[in-house]
């Protein structure tokens, strides 16, 4: 079985990589609840674009869905909404994770993947 690298775990493990040291930049000493958050679902995110880069599973993308939505309405729920730049990155990276992840579902071969040689 061939194992195909996807530019959505490359864009994920970007945007985890964001979402975790988004506490650290200094933007607005975010604190609390909203840089918990960052660190927990930061992390997940980060963890499960590396393993979807070795041995992609499509319960990964389920996953991934399910974080997206979590970060959307995180700032609502936890209460952090009123600051701007956290509530929006919260919203922007939830949209774009679970964004990736709908996208890999649909693009994901329905079949066994077998790799065809080419002769010249």
């Amino acid at each position: 079985m061939e194992t195909r690298t996807r530019w959505q775990d490359w864009v994920n493990l970007l945007l985890g990589l964001w979402l975790f040291f988004t506490p650290f930049f200094g933007f607005g000493m975010m604190t609390g609840a909203a840089a918990l958050n960052g660190y927990i679902f930061g992390a997940i995110i980060v963890v499960l674009s590396i393993v979807a880069l070795f041995q992609p599973q499509f319960w990964e993308e389920w996953i991934n869905l399910f974080i997206g939505l979590w970060l959307i309405i995180a700032p609502f729920v936890l209460g952090y909404a009123v600051g701007m730049f956290f509530m929006w990155n919260s919203v922007i990276v939830g949209l774009l994770v679970g964004g990736a992840a709908v996208w890999a579902m649909y693009a994901r071969p329905t079949g066994p993947t077998h790799h065809v040689p080419h002769h010249a």
